[in-house]
């Protein structure tokens, strides 16, 4: 859940998502309708689709018991797997996250550019150099502490470093200088109308279901557009709000009309009690909220 994501926002998740599932089985068990209901509005769902698959392959197979087993795990990239192995299993792998580089960085006051495959090469090879292999999973979380709240990226407390006299940078006065990294991409304007369309005899709502290989929000329900409607057909404008996903930045007008069964693309009529068991996309969530005040 951490992956891309603030720990702030992702703490009631947390809470909810372990009381939902409090087992590694029960996990396995669940439908992915489930697990995605769960995990809805924290975005990047392939996480959440690859811990399911990996809570399945762990209840047939058992937990791994080396690196080279968890990397095996769906969803596991280096870090991941590096901080489980060190952590869990106590096994000599340096965790390397944002905040490891930028501490890395600093301390060898290198300014390469941390978008480069290389930089990251080097970093890693650093971070494997320092690793103390007697306690690496305390080690891989103190350095991962010590970027997260000393050496911040842009003030760092040089201060209260417990490392300052041993980092390069400190001792050049560049380290407010490091990390290099590149601008991200700017962000795009997206606009996007969708169209809320209730039922004539109840308070159904019509949602459309993504195709499930579609790269982002598989399988998930949302708002059609306004396009979807026929011309003749004038919609009522219920209002407007922003969602920035990665570098897209919606700009949303939600649109309230009543509509002909013949007249609607393919998709299914859910009333209230049911939209929190079903995943839901947050733009739909926030179009909901909106709907209802």
């Amino acid at each position: 859940m951490l992956q891309q994501t603030r720990v702030e926002a992702v703490i009631p998740y947390y809470h909810r998502f372990l009381a939902q599932f409090p087992s590694i089985g029960s996990l396995a068990a669940a439908s992915e309708a489930d697990v995605l209901t769960a995990w809805s509005g924290l975005g990047y769902y392939s996480r959440a689709r690859n811990l399911h698959r990996a809570a399945k392959k762990i209840a047939a197979e058992g937990p791994p018991q080396t690196h080279a087993g968890v990397l095996d795990l769906p969803g596991a990239g280096p870090y991941t797997a590096a901080a489980i192995s060190s952590i869990a299993l106590d096994l000599p792998h340096a965790a390397v996250d944002g905040n490891v580089m930028r501490v890395i960085s600093r301390l060898t006051n290198d300014a390469s550019d941390l978008a480069s495959t290389a930089a990251r090469r080097k970093f890693a090879a650093e971070a494997d150099a320092l690793l103390d292999v007697r306690r690496p999973g305390d080690f891989n979380q103190a350095m991962m502490e010590l970027g997260a709240t000393v050496c911040l990226p842009r003030t760092p407390d040089c201060r209260i470093c417990p490392v300052a006299k041993f980092c390069a940078a400190r001792g050049a006065g560049t380290e407010r200088e490091l990390p290099v990294k590149l601008k991200k991409q700017a962000a795009r304007d997206v606009p996007l109308d969708l169209l809320l369309i209730r039922s004539v005899d109840d308070d159904c709502i019509f949602l459309i279901r993504r195709s499930s290989s579609e790269k982002r929000l598989a399988d998930f329900w949302e708002l059609p557009e306004r396009r979807h409607l026929p011309e003749a057909t004038k919609p009522r404008r219920l209002g407007e709000f922003r969602h920035q996903i990665v570098n897209d930045r919606f700009r949303v007008r939600l649109w309230s009309a009543l509509a002909k069964q013949a007249d609607l693309p393919p998709g299914k009529w859910f009333a209230p009690p049911e939209w929190g068991s079903i995943p839901l996309t947050t733009i739909t969530k926030k179009a909901l909220v909106l709907a209802m005040r």
